[in-house]
Order: C-alpha cells, then structure tokens, then sequence
C-alpha cells in the first residue's frame, strides 16, 4: 500500500498531520512519502505540479491530498496558480469520478443553518464528473476583438462531453445508486445547454442496464433550491464537472460544516485521490483551529474504495462518530455545551477513540 501524501497549502499541512497519525495507528503496511503539490510547489519549483510530484503520484496506489491555493498566487499567470496543480493531476491520473458524500452526523444537526427536522438522517452521494466540461473544454482564453464599433476585451470557454465521458461517469453513479437507496437523480440544464441535452439522452439510455435504480432528471437551477429545501428527497445525484462542483459545496453546508466532508476521486482502475471537501482556508492556517475530520474521513474512503480494507475503515468513521458523541467540537462545528479543541487535540481525541 504505497500513499503518496500532498500536504499542500493553508491548513493543509496541520490536518494531513492529524490524518497520517490516524493511519499510523491502524498497523497497516503502509508506505507513505511526501510531495509538492499547489503554491508550495510553486515557491519551490516555480510549477503547481512538479515532475518529481508526478513521478511518484503515478507510483503511488492513492494520494492523499489537503487543500491547495491561496490569495497569495490569485495574481500569478493562470497555469502558475496552485489550482492548475490539482486540475493537472485530476487530468494525468485520469480521476474521473468525484464521489462526494453528505451525511449529517445526529450530534451536528444544531450546526446546520437549516431547521433540524429538514436535515436530521441527511444522507446524500453526490458524483461528479471531474476531467471534462467548461473547465477543461478547448478553445478558451481572453483576446481583443472588435464589439460594437470599439476595441473590447472578451473571454470565451468551451462546455463539451464527449459520449464516452458521459456513459462512464453515469456507470459509476448508477453503481453507487444499486449499493444505497437505488435512486438517481441526474442533474442537467438541457432547456438551455445542447451538451447537457446529449447528457440527459445518454443517462435514458444508460439506464436501460440498470432497472432496479429509478433515474429522474433535474435542471441544475432547481436542483440548487430542493438541496435546500428538501434535501432528504435525494439518494445519489450524478451531474457534469461546473454543476457538480456547485452543488456538492451546498450540499456540504447542508451538514453545518465543509470541515466535515471527505470525497475520492477515482479513475477507471479504482486509484484514487483522496481529500476534504474544504479549501485552503489561509484565514486561519497555522493556528491550531482547522478541523481534521474530513480529511481523516478522506483517509477512510482511501482505505474502502482502493484498498478494500473495509473494517479499518469503518474503525477510523466509529472513531469520529464516538468523538463527536463525546462533545469535542473544533470551532467550526462549535456550539454551547461542547468542548472546543484545536486541530491537534481533535486528533488526539480520534486516536484516542480507536
């Protein structure tokens, strides 16, 4: 089991600490070895993604990642920001699939903005398809053309799917759907979009080979206000790379923290990047005050999903659970009658209860 650890920027460094001291209790054979990836890789080596970084991501079984970016390169060139690092390692392994899931822990059902009876047993898979649409779609950029009688600037990106794109991504979550509640719920905005109109005629036909999975269809506006406004209708929702990666950050917050949520990235072989839900958060890096759990969760998905190893972890999401149950709140999932912890400590706590 070879992991290949990607820090990263912001808290990243202070929850992947915690995560790896999770691992390292659970007397697993594991290898595991650093690497630059994002704004750390670029100080270092002037690129998001280094070649060393690639060599060993492409050794590794999985990756462990914990947030890259930050306002510190928002002003570098386009391909220099930490960003791009992800994206290029998204594409070069091929992680196609985001699966991310929001569940919303009994203890935390306070810490959701929306009314306890709404939210409390949420349990939502959201797939997300990773590698295509508008963010890596070609032509794209921002030129001077000529815009009634005057010299303006435009930009312009490109949404496309490819059939192969659409089908395998549609298997994944149809597969998901028949392991949990076997509904499906495909987000689209065909009234408007051609490329998501191929995507819900393809999603008609996929499910031809899935009869126990009942397939609805949703336009991605509405979906946005039912996550909202009755959440608990959903089982699994599967939609394009700009849809899903709006969706799935609300439904996160459906659950009272982004810090809470893990998600993996999959590619055909079942190699996986593993890693919060959450960004960089600079805000507060460095001062003990990051929530751990969803990238120790992350490491739990790494241990299901790539490695089978399906009792270690379902040990690491007991541990969270009992801590939770405990009262230990990092601040972000804080509220009167818990007991607030910083980073390390919510890691001693999960280590604790192993």
């Amino acid at each position: 089991m070879k992991i290949c650890v990607l820090p990263g920027d912001g808290i990243g460094p202070e929850i992947m600490a915690q995560a790896v001291r999770v691992l390292n209790a659970l007397d697993l054979k594991m290898e595991m070895e650093e690497a630059l990836l994002g704004g750390c890789a670029v100080d270092a080596t002037g690129t998001p993604y280094p070649e060393a970084t690639r060599k060993l991501a492409r050794e590794a079984d999985a990756l462990l990642l914990g947030a890259v970016g930050g306002p510190k390169w928002d002003t570098l060139p386009r391909e220099q920001r930490p960003e791009r690092g992800l994206l290029g390692i998204r594409k070069d392994l091929g992680l196609f699939a985001n699966l991310r899931p929001a569940i919303l822990y009994p203890e935390l059902a306070n810490a959701s903005s929306l009314k306890p009876e709404i939210v409390a047993g949420l349990d939502i898979l959201i797939v997300r398809e990773l590698t295509g649409d508008i963010y890596f779609g070609q032509p794209r950029g921002i030129e001077l053309r000529e815009v009634n009688g005057e010299t303006q600037r435009v930009g312009w990106n490109t949404m496309i799917y490819a059939e192969y794109e659409i089908r395998r991504i549609l298997k994944v979550a149809f597969e998901a759907a028949q392991k949990r509640g076997k509904k499906l719920c495909s987000v689209d905005k065909m009234n408007v979009l051609e490329c998501t109109q191929l995507w819900r005629d393809i999603a008609i036909e996929v499910a031809r080979d899935y009869p126990d999975v009942e397939l609805s269809h949703m336009l991605v506006d509405n979906a946005a206000m039912q996550l909202v406004r009755a959440p608990k209708q959903f089982d699994v929702m599967v939609t394009g790379n700009m849809f899903g990666d709006i969706l799935s950050d609300e439904a996160s917050m459906l659950t009272g923290s982004i810090g809470m949520l893990p998600s993996a990235s999959l590619n055909a072989d079942n190699k996986g990047m593993y890693e919060p839900s959450h960004g960089s958060a600079p805000d507060i890096a460095g001062k003990d005050l990051a929530n751990p759990l969803a990238t120790i969760l992350s490491a739990a998905m790494m241990l299901r999903y790539t490695f089978n190893q399906e009792a270690a972890a379902q040990r690491i999401e007991r541990a969270v659970k009992k801590v939770l149950a405990q009262g230990y709140r990092t601040g972000d999932i804080f509220e009167p009658g818990t007991k607030r912890v910083g980073t390390r400590e919510m890691g001693d706590a999960v280590l604790a209860a192993l």
